[in-house]
C-alpha cells in the first residue's frame, strides 16, 4: 500500500475508494491465479517420456567436405510451367560426405564421416560450419551420425547479448526489470503452459491462468507497484476476457477446428490435444502482449495529464487521454495485421501460385484462422482504450469539486525526494 499512498500524497489525485476497490480486486486475482497455478502445475511425467523417446543429438564442426557426382535423375519430358523449353533443369543436389569432429556427447573429439543431405532444398554445409548431428543405432564401432542442421547456438547467444545490452543501455533499471519480466514470461510458457497442455489439461483454462500470471508478474516487475500499474492490470484483465469470449464466438461461427497442417493433426491424433481449444489459447496468449502495451500507455497518459492539470475533471482527463488512445490504436491495428500477414506470407504465395480466387483464399482454414486472430485481438484492443482510460481517470481525479479545489500548484509539483519515489513506481 505504500506505493499507492505515495501517489496519492505526491500527485494529490487518487481517490481513496477507487484505490481500495482496486487493491481488493488485484489481491483476489493474485490469490486465484496462484491457486490455479498450483492446481494445474504439470507433473512432468509426459514431457520426460517424450524427451526420452527423441533421438540423441550431438554438435560438431565440419572438418572437410568430399564431393562426388550425384546419381542421374530422370528428367520429365514436359518442362515445368515457366521454364524455357529445351533447357535442361539445374540439378540442385550436392552429393558426397562430410568429415565432422564431434564436440559433445560420449564421442567428443572423434572425427566421423556422414553423408551430405542431397535432396531438393536441403541445407548446404561447408568446412568450418558448426553443425548438429542425429545419433543413429550403428553396428561395430559405435553409433552412426546423420547431419541434421546448422548449430545456431553461438549466433543466437550473440544476438541475445546485443539485445540485452541495448535494452539495459537505454532503459537502465527499467530495462533490467523488463528483462526479468521477459524471463518470467518465458519460464511460465515453457515450464507451465506447454507441459500442462501436453499432459492433457484443457488448453483454454491453462492459457487464462498463464496469461493472468504473466500479466501480474510482468506489469508490476516492469512498471512498479503503483495505482497506474494496477489500473493497467485491471484493464488488461477485462479486455483479455472480452478477447477470449469474442474469439470463442468467432471460432464457433467459422467452424474452425484448429487443424490446418500435419503438425496440428499430429497433436490431435497422437496426443489427443483439443486443437480448437489450443487455437483459442493461442489467441489469448498472443493478444496479451499487445493489450498490456495499450493499457499501460493509457494508464500512464491519464496519470501524467492529471498531474500536469490538477484542475481537470474526470471528463476532461478522459477525453484528452482518449485522443491519444485513438492514435495509438490506429497504429497498433496495422501492426497486428502486418504481423499475421508476414507470418502467413509463404502460404499466401502458394495460394496465389495455385490461381485461387480471393474468396477461396480467405475461407481456407489456415487464412480464416489468422483472420479470426486479427479480428478478436483488434476488438479487444479497441475496448482497452475506453475501459483503461475510464478506470485511470477515476483513480487519478477526485470525485468532488471541493477536493479538486484543494489541489494547489505545490501539490502538483512534489519535492525532489517524492518525485524520485514516484519515478521509480511509475
Amino acid at each position: 500500500m505504500g506505493a499507492f499512498h505515495s501517489h496519492e500524497s505526491g500527485g494529490g489525485s487518487a481517490s481513496q475508494r477507487t484505490v481500495r476497490v482496486m487493491l481488493v480486486v488485484i489481491v483476489l486475482l493474485a490469490v486465484v491465479t496462484i491457486a490455479a497455478l498450483a492446481w494445474m502445475w504439470p507433473s512432468g511425467s509426459d514431457a520426460s517420456q517424450g524427451a526420452s523417446a527423441q533421438q540423441a543429438r550431438e554438435t560438431g564442426t565440419v572438418l572437410r567436405i568430399n564431393l562426388k557426382p550425384c546419381p542421374k535423375q530422370v528428367v520429365p519430358e514436359a518442362a515445368p510451367e515457366g521454364q524455357a523449353a529445351g533447357r535442361a533443369p539445374t540439378d540442385p543436389r550436392r552429393c558426397g560426405e562430410a568429415v565432422v569432429q564431434l564436440t559433445s556427447g560420449p564421442q567428443d573429439g572423434r572425427a566421423v564421416r556422414t553423408e551430405l543431405p542431397s535432396g531438393p532444398g536441403d541445407r548446404v554445409f561447408e568446412a568450418g560450419d558448426e553443425v548438429v548431428l542425429v545419433s543413429l543405432p550403428g553396428v561395430g564401432e559405435g553409433p552412426a551420425y546423420q547431419l541434421s542442421d546448422h548449430d545456431r547456438s553461438t549466433a543466437l547467444w550473440v544476438v541475445a547479448a546485443a539485445f540485452v545490452l541495448a535494452v539495459v543501455a537505454f532503459g537502465r533499471w527499467r530495462g533490467l526489470t523488463a528483462l526479468v519480466g521477459l524471463a518470467v514470461t518465458f519460464a511460465l510458457l515453457v515450464l507451465f503452459l506447454i507441459p500442462a497442455i501436453i499432459e492433457g489439461s484443457p488448453p483454454m483454462p491453462v492459457a487464462i491462468v498463464c496469461a493472468s500470471a504473466i500479466m501480474l508478474a510482468v506489469l508490476y516487475l516492469t512498471h512498479g507497484i503503483s495505482v497506474a500499474t494496477s489500473v493497467a492490470v485491471m484493464g488488461t484483465l477485462g479486455c483479455l476476457t472480452l478477447t477470449g469470449v469474442l474469439a470463442a464466438v468467432a471460432i464457433d461461427l467459422t467452424r474452425l477446428t484448429g487443424i490446418i497442417d500435419d503438425n496440428s493433426l499430429f497433436l490431435d491424433m497422437d496426443y489427443g490435444i483439443n486443437t480448437q481449444g489450443l487455437l483459442l489459447a493461442s489467441i489469448i496468449i498472443g493478444s496479451l502482449g499487445v493489450l498490456d502495451d495499450v493499457t499501460v500507455t493509457q494508464s500512464m497518459t491519464v496519470q501524467e495529464l492529471a498531474r500536469a492539470n490538477p484542475s481537470y475533471s474526470f471528463m476532461q482527463v478522459y477525453r484528452a487521454a482518449a485522443r491519444v488512445g485513438r492514435s495509438h490504436i490506429a497504429s497498433v491495428i496495422n501492426t497486428i495485421v502486418l504481423a499475421y500477414a508476414g507470418a502467413s506470407l509463404p502460404l499466401l504465395l502458394l495460394f496465389s501460385i495455385g490461381g485461387r480466387s480471393a474468396g477461396e483464399v480467405l475461407t481456407n482454414p489456415a487464412v480464416a484462422q489468422e483472420i479470426v486472430r486479427s479480428v478478436a485481438g483488434t476488438l479487444g484492443l479497441i475496448a482497452a482504450v475506453p475501459l483503461t482510460t475510464a478506470l485511470a481517470a477515476l483513480a487519478a481525479v477526485h470525485q468532488g469539486p471541493g477536493a479538486r479545489d484543494a489541489s494547489s500548484p505545490t501539490e502538483a509539483r512534489p519535492s525532489p525526494d517524492a518525485a524520485g519515489v514516484q519515478a521509480e513506481s511509475i
